[in-house]
């Protein structure tokens, strides 16, 4: 049976990291808001399961992922579950613990990266809080995208197992993660990337090792890869570069 991905159509965001770890695993799924693979469900099922008060523990919000009848929320959870089934988790368990503390602060990142445009409230646009915007992402970029980039180079130099993976000497979902992080950065950022990103040599290694894998590159170089917008988490607006 194949996984059932639910997320909004138009954009990456946050289904993106789920959607490169089913890819890299040559898993059967079903992005259902999406394209004729969805067998005509659409946004309205995405909806339904949102909305059914029948649904005893229903997502807070997509992506979350339907493998028959179990349904699990939110990024780190749904890669937490699904990891060791398309083989992309550590076997020990202390291992699998520590792949899921980096998703978690992936997670943190990606938030923190969401907020620079979005600081006030997700309910108003970007320019009803440009001036905030500013301040907030002039943090992020002096602060915070520094402290993240470089915990992730330490730890890839602290692998007992060698620099090429986040964790043990096998590609987990974390590697496939900071790609997508290390992408939508440059996307959002490029002039404060092309600052930082000599400084994390072995980052930028695993992003480029990543980018080259058979199917991932035959997953970037199709039509179910959205190209970015900026209506998803990583938008470039030049005024919040550098």
């Amino acid at each position: 049976m194949a996984y059932e991905l639910y997320y909004w159509p138009g954009i990456q965001g946050r289904g993106e990291f789920v959607r490169l770890a089913l890819e890299e695993a040559g898993a059967e799924y079903i992005d259902v808001a999406r394209g004729p693979k969805s067998k005509g469900l659409g946004i309205s099922s995405l909806m339904d399961i949102l909305e059914d008060e029948n649904v005893e523990r229903p997502p807070f919000a997509p992506p979350f992922l339907k493998d028959g009848d179990v349904i699990v929320g939110q990024t780190a959870a749904i890669l937490f579950y699904l990891g060791p089934k398309i083989d992309l988790a550590p076997k020990n368990e202390a291992d699998r613990l520590w792949t899921h503390q980096i998703q978690l602060t992936i997670t943190d990142l990606v938030a923190e990266a969401h907020d620079t445009h979005h600081p006030i409230s997700v309910e108003l646009y970007y320019e009803d809080q440009k001036k905030e915007a500013l301040r907030r992402a002039k943090d992020f970029r002096e602060n915070r995208m520094p402290k993240f980039l470089n915990w992730f180079e330490r730890i890839l130099a602290r692998n007992p197992s060698g620099d090429r993976h986040l964790v043990g000497r096998s590609l987990t979902y974390v590697d496939l993660s900071l790609f997508q992080v290390v992408e939508g950065l440059t996307y959002a950022f490029p002039h404060t990337m092309t600052r930082l990103i000599p400084d994390m040599p072995r980052v930028a290694a695993l992003h480029d090792a990543v980018a080259e894998r058979p199917r991932i590159k035959t997953y970037l170089a199709s039509k179910r890869h959205l190209p970015r917008n900026d209506e998803g988490i990583f938008r470039r607006y030049p005024e919040l570069d550098d």
